[in-house]
Order: C-alpha cells, then structure tokens, then sequence
C-alpha cells in the first residue's frame, strides 16, 4: 500500500511558548498565521509551515531534556542582515561565519537553545 505525502510541518515543543512566538515574530517579521493563545502557533515561511506549541501538561515529560534538539536551517539573501537582526533580538551568533562549498553560514540558537543555521548561497 502507498501513500502520498500532502503537506509538512515541523514544530518545536515549548514551555515557553509566548517568549518564543514573540522572538519569532521579531525574526521572521511577520504575525503567525495561526495563533491560539497559550497553546499552539504557527508561521508560513518559503517552503515551510512552522509550528510552535505548548505541551498539554499531561504531556509535558516527554519534552524534558529535548531543548535544543531540533536546527532551522533557513537560506537568507543578506546573511549580515540576518546577523544584525539576531544581535538586535539577543541571540547574536556565538562563532563567525563559516564558509562552505555552497555560501556562507552561521549558526546561532532562539531563546530556547534551538539551533538556526542561517546560510547564504555565493
């Protein structure tokens, strides 16, 4: 039997959840699509839904100790800009860029420790 996908999400479980849409808000710019106050939200970005939710607290252990699990990557087209913008929120890069075969990157993290790759093609 197969199956076709129709449509992805990826989401980060937050305790935190209006400190961290509220950062989101500030980085991406834009007011999430769908907003259900204290329990869920979610951003329309190129190529990607992106959700944010707070756990029901039935379910809450099983998102201990996963902070920091997930990368965004995102490709921008002025990676200085990026970097000011995140400097402006207070999560300024921790390293300078890198330079890969395909741009430049830097690797900085939300307010929650999850890592965003921001990336820059040449």
């Amino acid at each position: 039997m197969t199956f076709k996908i129709q449509g992805s999400l990826a989401t980060i479980a937050t305790l935190e959840l209006n400190n961290l849409v509220e950062f989101y808000i500030l980085f991406l710019r834009q007011e999430p699509r769908i907003w259900v106050a204290d329990v869920y939200a979610e951003f329309e970005i190129p190529g990607l839904r992106f959700g944010l939710f707070k756990p029901r607290s039935s379910d809450q252990p099983a998102f201990e100790g996963n902070r920091g699990a997930m990368s965004l990557c995102l490709e921008v087209e002025n990676l200085e800009a990026a970097i000011a913008s995140l400097t402006e929120l207070g999560q300024a890069p921790e390293e300078a860029s890198v330079t890969t075969d395909y741009g430049i990157e830097i690797y900085a993290y939300d307010p929650e420790g999850n890592r965003l790759i921001l990336y820059q093609k040449y």
